[in-house]
């Protein structure tokens, strides 16, 4: 289904839950008012919990992308929209559609063992005991920073600027910038450097140094890989996800007034 032609198919919803409490009544609530079929026959999905739900939504559906509109029946919800179950097919023909693309990332352990996965807010690489890492990071095939001492360091997409990356006073990027962000934890040596904004062309190398000593463990979002010796980072472009968000409440603007809230 194209983006374009979500606005005129919104009849096959899926409605998915987080689990809480909250959310399952939302969920038994919404399917009586409107019906549901499965995920893989809706034109759109509807997701009901947290951002937690969102990114988790947005993981399952990778393969086979299609419009999730999120309603916060959880905590932060930064992702969502507000919940309402009035008019809610109307709600869905006049969202606003938001296309994130995901990261990349190919991660090699020390059994040698090469891992993908992907990433809608952030690559991220964390020291695993009391010892600082110390990592080499080259940017295409050209060594940038010989030796950075550190918890770790991440790359976040635009998408996921506002997240862990701003946590860790990365700087937070347009939705449509063609930016990767690129963000020490916690640096030590050297300590003035407060990381980098890469084109999104960019493929990012990342080698531990001293892996056996000081082990290092690297994420795509949620998924995990421990004791890694080398990780590459690049944006899958091919890959479109979207976003639902109502009129006036885009993760455009979102992102644009988190900049002011300091």
């Amino acid at each position: 289904m194209s983006i374009a032609s979500h606005a005129f198919r919104t009849r096959d919803i899926a409605f998915l839950s987080s689990g809480s409490r909250e959310a399952e009544e939302a969920r038994a609530s919404l399917v009586t008012l409107y019906g549901s079929v499965p995920p893989e026959e809706a034109d759109i999905i509807v997701a009901l919990g947290g951002d937690g739900l969102m990114l988790q939504t947005l993981h399952r559906t990778m393969k086979s992308p299609k419009p999730i509109y999120g309603m916060n029946r959880g905590s932060v919800g930064f992702l969502m929209n507000e919940y309402s179950e009035h008019n809610l097919p109307e709600r869905l023909a006049a969202a606003l559609p938001s296309i994130i693309h995901p990261l990349i990332m190919r991660a090699n352990d020390i059994r040698g063992i090469e891992t993908t996965a992907r990433a809608i807010n952030e690559v991220s690489l964390l020291r695993q005991t009391y010892q600082a890492a110390k990592l080499r990071i080259e940017v295409d095939s050209a060594t940038r920073l010989s030796e950075l001492i550190a918890d770790g360091i991440l790359v976040a997409s635009p998408a996921g600027s506002t997240a862990y990356n701003l946590s860790a006073s990365g700087p937070i990027l347009p939705l449509d910038a063609p930016l990767m962000a690129l963000t020490p934890l916690s640096p030590f040596r050297p300590r003035r450097w407060r990381g980098a904004l890469l084109p999104d062309v960019a493929r990012v190398v990342i080698e531990v140094l001293e892996a056996d000593k000081r082990p290092v463990a690297a994420a795509a979002d949620h998924y995990e890989i421990r004791r890694v010796t080398r990780v590459e980072v690049s944006m899958d472009r091919v890959t479109s996800l979207v976003l639902l968000h109502d009129p006036g409440h885009s993760l455009d603007e979102r992102i644009l007034r988190e900049q002011f809230r300091y």
